[in-house]
């Protein structure tokens, strides 16, 4: 990682704050990515789409913030404990990154309740599963199934040192379930079960609502000045 040339991308609308523009530090697109090399990066506050590995960097602002989860700490709030109780009917299923044809219609009825506007909701097959997966690492879909119906997929990667929430999607319909929630939560005992220290969570913006449940889990490392601060 020390020979790693970093560049800095042109400026685009954020997708997250209005008015305002991100830039993201990229690795160097002529080196290929590793596995060892990602294993590194994403311990100094990088994360994957697809195959394209970043970590913003935008004109004045700092409000992507990398967070993880130290899973031996993690202690689960009274909310936590009773979704986890409501939830002892759901069951789970692992299986390497795949496309199922079954995912992806749940992908796409979950992008059109959630993110009507933007490139999600109009992915194709391709794009879907180049989105989620990558070639060079360890990703996992696990199915979240109620009464034999796929309730939700939590789409995550196996690294050096942890487990790193990639994306979860579930069924619109079931949403007072709390599926995204119980994902979070399943992930970390499964980070636990491997004996891996921590669950990666990715970026936590305060300002965005959709990004501040992040900071719910407690305790939480945000990676501030080139090194991970436990709050």
């Amino acid at each position: 990682m020390e020979r790693l040339q970093f560049y800095l991308t042109t400026e685009t609308p954020c997708p997250y704050l209005p008015d305002r523009d991100s830039a993201n530090i990229v690795p160097d697109p002529m080196v290929p990515v590793t596995a060892g090399i990602y294993d590194q990066l994403i311990q100094h506050g990088f994360r994957r789409s697809g195959e394209h590995v970043y970590r913003p960097h935008c004109p004045q602002c700092s409000a992507c913030v990398p967070i993880r989860i130290p899973v031996q700490a993690f202690k689960p709030r009274r909310t936590d404990r009773r979704l986890l109780k409501a939830s002892l009917d759901i069951q789970t299923h692992t299986l390497s990154a795949s496309f199922h044809e079954e995912h992806f219609n749940l992908f796409q009825r979950y992008t059109a309740k959630r993110h009507p506007v933007g490139g999600m909701a109009s992915m194709g097959k391709e794009e879907y599963i180049g989105f989620l997966s990558t070639s060079w690492g360890t990703t996992w879909f696990t199915e979240f199934r109620l009464e034999g119906k796929l309730l939700a997929v939590a789409v995550y990667d196996q690294v050096r040192n942890g487990l790193s929430a990639v994306y979860t999607f579930f069924d619109p319909d079931l949403e007072k379930r709390a599926p995204g929630r119980l994902a979070i939560l399943w992930q970390i005992e499964e980070a636990r079960r491997l004996e891996l220290p921590y669950l990666y969570l990715g970026y936590w913006i305060a300002e965005s609502p959709k990004m501040a449940y992040k900071a719910d889990f407690r305790p939480v490392e945000k990676f501030f000045d080139g090194r991970w601060v436990r709050e």
